[in-house]
């Protein structure tokens, strides 16, 4: 048996390996532990302050001007992409049913309230031209209330029908804001079937609708990358009546399939009498501005049943089943 003495000399001379040093405290401080000391040169201190507090000496990931700048727009896009993808290869989602319309479209019991609030508030000025107008689209909104009962019961068939280990992957993707959107959301959230929003951050807030899966609900600063997460998974594309939003990505989705820039996906558009006077396609064929074939990136559909037959239906001719 060696001495204590022994198992010194030993580890001294390297004939047996030494313990592993504390992950950060040193025995002894390194040189560059500590400031230049003020007896050495009293005007030390003050200048390595001034150098620490000075922002180029903050790191990159925690100087958030220099993040915000225009020079650092690359890294941010990047950000704003990356951090979506990964909790979404998390979750193992793979496929999206995308549904887009107004966040105007009321559930039918709010839109009625809002015609009624309306009416009483032109009956009181009966005079003003702006009131009457605004029970003149109340109405217009009340009567395409019924989309929202629409998209909810889309949005339950599609989670209904994914309701397994396997067909998980595929759920309900949207803005993640109000109206047609809300309604798509609760829809699955009905039947329990996890839904996303992509909501995106404005100069008023807009707030996630309630109706989202907790760690599914994503918030983007650039609509392009969110545009981008909307058609990477995509699987179908529902535009119910909507404006400029709903308009946006509408016509870059179709026009990525018109250039088979993505392949071809089913393209529905909810609300036929709505969309013939909104986006008159039979004119822009007669004008010459696109093809007779480009009519047929999509097609019009009025009840949550036809919108997920007619999805299914066209995968099946595709030769990729949905489900």
């Amino acid at each position: 048996m060696t001495t204590r003495a022994e198992d010194k000399d030993a580890a001294g001379c390297g004939c047996r390996p030494p313990d592993p040093p504390h992950p950060v405290h040193r025995q002894s401080a390194l040189p560059g532990d500590r400031p230049k000391p003020d007896h050495e040169d009293p005007g030390a201190p003050e200048r390595v302050r001034v150098l620490i507090e000075s922002p180029a000496y903050q790191e990159a990931d925690s100087d958030f001007d220099f993040l915000n700048s225009p020079l650092a727009r690359g890294p941010r896009l990047q950000l704003d992409y990356l951090k979506a993808e990964t909790l979404l290869q998390a979750e193992g989602l793979t496929d999206a049913i995308v549904v887009f319309g107004s966040t105007r479209l009321a559930e039918p019991s709010a839109a009625r309230a809002r015609l009624a609030a309306a009416r009483d508030a032109s009956a009181n000025s009966p005079d003003d031209p702006r009131l009457r107008e605004r029970v003149s689209v109340a109405e217009r909104l009340l009567e395409k209330s019924k989309y929202y009962d629409v998209a909810r019961e889309f949005g339950a068939l599609v989670g209904a029908a994914c309701d397994c280990p396997d067909c998980r992957r595929l759920v309900v993707v949207t803005g993640g804001g109000p109206g047609a959107m809300e309604a798509a959301n609760r829809g699955a959230f009905d039947v329990g079937a996890p839904t996303v929003g992509f909501n995106i951050s404005l100069p008023r807030e807009q707030f996630p609708n309630p109706y989202l899966t907790p760690g599914l609900c994503f918030r983007f600063h650039y609509f392009a990358i969110r545009k981008l997460h909307l058609l990477q998974r995509a699987r179908a594309l529902v535009a119910f009546p909507g404006g400029y939003g709903t308009f946006d990505e509408l016509f870059e989705t179709l026009t990525l399939a018109q250039t088979r820039k993505i392949r071809p996906l089913p393209i529905v558009l909810v609300g036929e009498s709505f969309w013939r006077q909104a986006f008159n396609v039979d004119f822009l064929v007669a004008e010459g501005v696109i093809d007779p074939e480009d009519r047929d990136l999509f097609w019009y559909a009025e009840s949550a049943h036809d919108i997920w037959e007619s999805i299914l239906g066209w995968w099946e001719k595709a030769g990729a089943p949905l489900i």
